[in-house]
């Protein structure tokens, strides 16, 4: 009676809004944690469902992304790939972001960097299954195939961006906002790409004229992807066994073995199925040179060394640096952009400045943080740390948007003194012959020559006879222009190898069509230390820029009055020359001649008369230069701080750009001389190299012209060897324990993978024209055809799968939402019931 009172009385209380009085009565208004759980399950209900719609809003406007980039197991990849996967999180980058990482078997065992990012194990092509060529470049198209085929990924997206390891992405790459469309792939400039317009392009597709010369950054539409992976793949392995094919007058590629036959084999595939690329040289930069005014480049490709102020960076000496693997340590800092304000007074060449203290910034930023996240102990204060967590770090990297520019001409120039006006192009040459005294000196000159900053091109004029041609193993050495050798004169008979220098000069002249404004003539025995421009030191058409040759004597005396009608002309110089195009075509002709009368003239042959110590005539090409400027009246701005001997005292703040060691230097007991070194093959035996010079620590002399000299002459000899071991890198040379000598800090094998990404010349112009309207329309149809009946296919299996991902999705959550509710409900039921009970028994005791 009792309970059905107390019953009632709960009743009657709810009914008329009365709080029960009863503390162990259970009232029928939900409790809090009744409304909160059903606020939660509402919230997430709708928060499914709004994710469901944006899913399918994303499928149906056909702008689901997502990001590729290829790798393979190995140190040198992985401090990549934290850089750019940092980079492309604070970029903003939409979409999901996968790591196609090559590894064969016995790799795996013993790599540290699975958990690198998100990773698709891909098999490893570096070792052709079928060929067995060794060209792990070939390993990206091969990735991408595999991810295409494997990837539940590559169902469920409708645009890709295809990156390089070796980047830094300032900003989000959206496909629509670049203009890529579907048929049309976006994509940068890479002008060196010389074979889409020539045989190779012929060769190795049916149509040439799609062939795009283009790399770097690829946008496209999946359904194209799917169209052009195994053409790119095909067309690469098609491409690196055409051998007949891999010269540099063919391929561009400056090692001529076939190193980029991977960037052919995506612009012939993309040409076989009509892609038309819209290529745009804005979107990415190399740090080193200068952006066009206006210009924010998303990308940062550090393919090449670059330097700001003493400071510099090469990827390639950090090959198998464990760097993410080793606690808190990242790369030498570079300078702060207080210091970098003061360095460069253009504010446009300072901006190029401040893109390469970026990249490196974000890439140790990058190894900063991915230290901290696998647990590194917290790093010591450093004033670098402390920049770059810092708010004016955080605002200098913020995300950059791209707006496309509406301008003709699209301008990307290396980092030169002056680039307030459009500078003149510029292409460098020098003369060779077919020998291995030869080909160590090409090795030093062209490692120099890409260290230097030098803008244009470079060629080597190589004079060999036929029969030396057949056996010459340093085909690759170098850009390379063949040229007849007239070390045996072939009407005299005299033998007289430097004739080949004027002789060369000429045929290239006559053979090869240049738009080079100025050409720069060096000799194979220099090491460049920094650009020589025609603007820099005043060259002008009618005024070539030389070098000091005070012991040409002859130019005072009667050897000029023989051999030239304008002897006061006659300039003594020789060594490095800057001349016009159009005073090199009227003049080189008439240098061949000159120095071929000298040469004959046997009677002056004299010390006293020519200033050569052997009297052999053995100089005669260097007057036969001068005779011939006299003769066109050619006059000379002669510069005496372009070029320096070693073991030369330098004059007072010179900045030499050019080391000629043509003759003995050294320092205490250590010398030099290249005459000792004429029989040697230094080139194609692993790891030779000099004998190394002191270290320059141990220059301790109080004479500052001869601290001055000597320092010279060390950094002379370091160059050279150091330019040897990189090339013994490139040349897979076997390990060398370091007991064995002391090469460098770490002596490696370098993988081929770094694709030679030697940039000769950016674009000057955009590229336009694109044949005609009607060419466009047949390589859009040729898309249409390669794509439709797949793309179909592929487009609806990958709706229905991602329609039934999310149902299951959502009814695999609703379900454990319910059990969760309904536990938590009787949980509560039973606690209320045992508070009643206890209640009732209280009061029972009263």
């Amino acid at each position: 009676m009792a309970c059905g009172k107390f019953s009632q009385r709960v009743r009657t209380g709810t009914q008329t809004g009365e709080e029960p009085k009863d503390p162990g009565a259970r009232s029928a208004t939900p409790s809090p944690m009744a409304g909160a759980i059903a606020g939660a399950v509402a919230a997430t209900l709708l928060l499914l469902l709004l994710a469901l719609a944006s899913a399918g809003a994303a499928a149906g406007d056909g702008r689901r992304l997502h990001t590729l980039f290829s790798v393979e197991c190995g140190d040198y990849f992985d401090w990549q790939a934290v850089g750019l996967l940092h980079s492309l999180r604070k970029a903003g980058q939409p979409g999901g972001v996968t790591r196609l990482l090559s590894c064969a078997p016995d790799q795996l065992s013993s790599y540290r960097g699975l958990r690198i990012g998100h990773t698709l194990q891909v098999p490893s092509y570096s070792r052709h299954p079928r060929t067995g060529d060794w060209y792990p470049a070939i390993n990206k198209p091969a990735g991408v195939v595999h991810w295409l085929e494997h990837s539940p990924e590559a169902d469920n997206v409708d645009w890709v961006v295809i990156l390089d390891a070796d980047q830094i992405v300032r900003g989000p790459i959206i496909p629509w906002e670049l203009g890529a469309e579907k048929g049309k792939p976006v994509a940068d400039y890479y002008g060196y790409l010389k074979g889409c317009d020539n045989i190779l392009a012929q060769l190795h597709t049916a149509h040439p004229e799609f062939c795009d010369k283009v790399g770097g950054i690829l946008v496209m539409h999946i359904d194209d992807l799917r169209a052009l992976a195994p053409l790119w793949l095909s067309k690469t392995e098609e491409v690196r066994q055409d051998k007949s094919h891999w010269s540099t007058n063919i391929t561009g590629d400056i090692y001529g073995m076939g190193w980029i036959s991977e960037m052919y084999g995506y612009s012939f595939g993309a040409a076989e199925v009509g892609l038309r690329h819209k290529i745009n040289d804005d979107i990415m930069i190399y740090p080193g040179y200068t952006p066009r005014i206006g210009i924010e480049p998303l990308i940062l490709h550090y393919g090449l060394p670059f330097k700001v102020g003493n400071w510099s960076f090469s990827k390639l000496e950090h090959h198998e640096d464990g760097i993410v693997y080793d606690c808190n340590r990242l790369f030498p800092p570079p300078p702060f952009p207080r210091e970098v304000e003061a360095m460069e007074p253009d504010q446009n060449v300072k901006r190029g400045l401040y893109l390469s203290i970026e990249c490196m910034n974000t890439l140790n930023e990058g190894l900063l943080l991915h230290h901290t996240s696998v647990g590194c102990p917290k790093p010591q204060w450093s004033k670098y740390l402390s920049f770059l967590k810092s708010k004016r770090f955080s605002e200098l990297t913020k995300p950059k948007y791209w707006s496309s520019p509406k301008v003709e001409n699209k301008v990307t120039v290396q980092h030169v003194a002056s680039p307030k006006s459009t500078h003149p192009k510029i292409h460098t040459l020098f003369s060779t012959e077919c020998s291995s005294y030869f080909d160590w000196q090409t090795v030093g000159l062209m490692q120099s020559f890409r260290l230097s900053g030098q803008p244009g091109n470079i060629t080597r004029l190589l004079s060999c006879t036929d029969e030396e041609v057949k056996n010459y193993k340093g085909h690759d050495l170098a850009p390379t222009h063949y040229v007849p050798s007239m070390n045996r004169n072939p009407l005299t008979g005299d033998w007289y190898p430097a004739i080949n220098k004027p002789a060369a000069v000429l045929h290239w002249i006559n053979h090869v069509q240049t738009d080079a404004e100025f050409i720069v003539i060096l000799d194979a025995d220099m090491i460049m230390r920094g650009p020589i421009t025609p603007w820099e030191y005043g060259a002008k058409r009618g005024h070539p820029v030389s070098t000091p040759y005070e012991y040409l004597i002859g130019c005072d005396n009667i050897l000029a009055k023989i051999h030239t009608r304008n002897p006061s002309a006659c300039d003594k110089v020789g060594g490095v020359i800057i001349m016009h195009i159009d005073d090199l075509r009227r003049f080189a002709m008439l240098w061949l001649h000159k120095s071929e009368e000298v040469r004959a003239d046997k009677e002056h042959y004299a010390t006293n008369i020519t200033g050569d110590v052997y009297a052999s005539g053995w100089i005669s090409e260097m007057y036969g230069y001068s005779f011939a400027a006299a003769e066109l009246n050619l006059r000379h701005i002669i510069k005496s701080d372009i070029l320096i001997y070693p073991g030369y005292v330098p004059l007072p703040g010179a900045k030499y750009k050019v080391f000629h060691y043509g003759l003995r230097f050294g320092v205490g007991d250590w010398s030099f001389d290249k005459a000792d070194w004429r029989n040697t093959d230094m080139v194609n035996k692993c790891w030779a190299k000099f004998p190394e010079p002191p270290d320059p620590s141990s220059i301790t002399k109080d004479d500052k012209n001869a601290r001055e000299r000597d320092l010279l002459s060390i950094e002379c000899g370091r160059a050279l060897n150091k330019a040897l071991y990189l090339h013994h890198k490139r040349r897979y040379c076997p390990r060398l324990s370091t007991t064995t000598g002391n090469i460098s800090k770490k002596i490696e094998e370098v993988s081929t993978t770094n694709k030679l990404e030697r940039v000769t010349q950016r674009s000057s112009t955009t590229i336009i024209g694109r044949n005609s309207e009607t060419m466009d329309v047949t390589a859009q149809q040729a898309v249409e055809r390669a794509t439709d009946t797949g793309s179909r296919a592929h487009r609806s299996r990958g709706l229905a799968r991602s329609s039934k991902m999310w149902i299951i999705a959502v009814w695999a959550i609703s379900v454990l939402v319910f059990l969760l509710v309904i536990s938590m409900f009787f949980s509560d039921r039973r606690r209320s019931v045992s508070r009643s009970r206890a209640s009732r028994s209280q009061k029972a005791h009263i």
